[in-house]
């Protein structure tokens, strides 16, 4: 019952905190205007943390299935706290919701592909979540409406000065958000999704203690 209790409650601590980041990483500001700095920043600190829940949850139960499952729980409580955000009087598409599932079920595919490898689950799926996050994000990105113009359709005054809506520096830094986001997910999620393997490994060994 306790190595029950420990893993549930993790999941819940994890998918509230990512609610969390997406909310404080997720403005119009931050991630859906086209300041592609920011489109950067955002793919890599989404693909990691991605990364350390789902191959965590993974590992655990030793069912390929479970990062998508956990990618969905963190979808479900993301639209609950967009919908909160939208009933406080902010513009409905102030916050995008990211597509985290398909590159979860790639770290699934993988885990399964792999005959339950941990080691290529780390490496091989732990690389095609930070390469495949900011490619999916782009693409949903272009499905949604400009938030600049919802922005000044649907003024708030009493929106916080970090959600003021400014015009976007495209191109300012870079040349390709998705590009950049993909490297550097790919480099930085790999040493992520151990650590998230390393943690289960620790669980156990408390569990056991």
């Amino acid at each position: 019952w306790l190595r029950r209790t420990t893993h549930y409650l993790f999941i819940v601590v994890v998918a509230v905190n990512s609610t969390l980041l997406t909310i404080n990483a997720g403005d119009y500001i931050f991630y859906t205007d086209w300041m592609w700095t920011s489109f950067v920043v955002f793919s890599v600190s989404q693909s990691t943390m991605l990364a350390v829940g789902a191959i965590y949850y993974m590992l655990f139960t030793g069912v390929p299935g479970t990062a998508t499952y956990y990618a969905t729980i963190m979808t479900i409580y993301t639209w609950v706290a967009k919908g909160a955000w939208f009933a406080l009087g902010y513009p409905y598409d102030s916050i995008v919701v990211p597509v985290w599932i398909p590159s979860a079920t790639l770290l699934d595919l993988t885990y399964w592909a792999t005959r339950r490898n941990k080691h290529a689950a780390i490496i091989i799926g732990g690389t095609l979540v930070g390469l495949s996050f900011p490619l999916f994000n782009m693409v949903n990105l272009l499905l949604v409406r400009d938030p600049l113009e919802v922005a000044f359709k649907y003024p708030r005054p009493t929106l916080p000065a970090y959600t003021t809506p400014i015009e976007p520096q495209v191109g300012k830094f870079y040349n390709s958000p998705v590009a950049l986001g993909s490297g550097a997910g790919a480099v930085l999620t790999v040493p992520i999704a151990a650590l998230g393997a390393k943690l289960n490994t620790w669980t156990y060994r408390w569990m056991a203690a």
